[in-house]
């Protein structure tokens, strides 16, 4: 496939922190929860929403107006737990259970942008979390099925979601690597998370003409990939490095080979 012939192309980079600025939201963030001295303390949110969207997502090829609209609007601390609040605009991968993560906004935006995801978009959101992902796609698609295999995450997600006002998200409860046939086929597949390998039930719940997009591969070497289907052949090719945390229920066990 040439490049260029794929929905929502970005530029490449050379890197996960490529052309990136020096980590002051890590700092902003940081700052903002020393100066808290009790709970009366009020955290301006909004102030490093734009700090977010303007220091980590404008900065790295994101130029999608409807996305960096939808990461202004959307309050990225309704999906952090309370004791992690002040760090909810952080540029790392932020822990929201035990061995799960809300991936940093920089990867996120990129992949939701080489997807192409359109208006009238039907979009399956794999390994949602508490539903963050899915509230920013719900601003951009039709529609947004939420897919998480944890049942407090899932449950943290419907009231996340609801307290967003996003009446355009169902969540639904499963394994990530089976997706959700019953709401299938879908134009769009996000995979929240770096996995080993693309299984081939997702590709199937793909409609003609849908596009998957995830990150192949653990640490420095992942690589966001975006796949097509045509004619109900799926081919893909790489777009840009990421290193984000693995999802889980993707990854097989070494096997010795002779």
């Amino acid at each position: 496939m040439h490049p260029g012939s794929i929905p929502g192309e970005a530029s490449t980079a050379t890197g996960r922190r490529a052309g990136r600025p020096a980590p002051r939201q890590n700092r902003d963030a940081l700052d903002t929860r020393r100066k808290q001295s009790g709970p009366s303390m009020t955290i301006d949110f909004s102030g490093l929403r734009t700090k977010m969207v303007d220091g980590q997502v404008r900065t790295t090829d994101v130029t999608n107006l409807p996305l960096i609209d939808a990461m202004l609007a959307v309050p990225r601390e309704l999906f952090v737990p309370d004791a992690r609040k002040s760090l909810a605009y952080i540029d790392e991968d932020l822990e929201i259970a035990p061995g799960r993560y809300l991936m940093e906004p920089s990867p996120f935006a990129r992949l939701v942008q080489l997807a192409g995801v359109r208006s009238s978009d039907t979009v399956l959101d794999v390994g949602a979390g508490t539903g963050y992902s899915s509230a920013v796609l719900s601003k951009i698609a039709g529609s947004v099925v939420a897919l998480e295999s944890d049942a407090a995450l899932a449950d943290r997600a419907r009231t996340a979601l609801a307290a967003a006002g996003c009446g355009n998200v169902t969540v639904a409860e499963g394994a990530l690597a089976a997706g959700h046939a019953a709401n299938a086929p879908y134009d769009v597949i996000v995979l929240q998370g770096a996995v080993s390998h693309v299984p081939e039930p997702l590709f199937a719940q793909l409609r003609d003409g849908g596009r998957l997009v995830a990150v192949e591969g653990l640490g420095n070497s992942g690589i966001a990939r975006i796949y097509v289907k045509h004619d109900g052949v799926v081919s893909g090719r790489p777009s840009f490095n990421a290193a984000i945390r693995p999802l889980p229920g993707f990854h097989t066990a070494p096997a010795f080979e002779f």
